[in-house]
């Protein structure tokens, strides 16, 4: 097995360590997560092919749909001008 998907198991299992905290104390390691993420995707693309990046995405996204939804609409309202 390669690093790359060494690496992506233990994501996997930190971020169900973190999904298990109560809500007030998910917000630091979760972020670290989220941030960790896309380095993990380019590696896992360098070291395997398209496929499993997207695999990887798709896990990604379903962990953090709240999080990332909430940012995008905060994003979309700055964009505007509203607050």
């Amino acid at each position: 097995m390669s690093l790359s998907l060494i690496l992506s198991c233990l994501w996997v299992i930190a971020a169900s360590i973190v999904a298990m905290l109560p809500m007030r104390r998910q917000f630091a390691p979760g972020i670290a997560l989220l941030l960790c993420a896309p380095f993990l995707l380019v590696y896992l693309g360098y070291q395997h092919n398209p496929w499993v990046v997207l695999a990887a995405s798709i896990a990604i996204l379903s962990m953090f749909r709240r999080p990332l939804f909430f940012m995008l609409k905060r994003l979309i309202l700055r964009l505007k001008g509203q607050t």
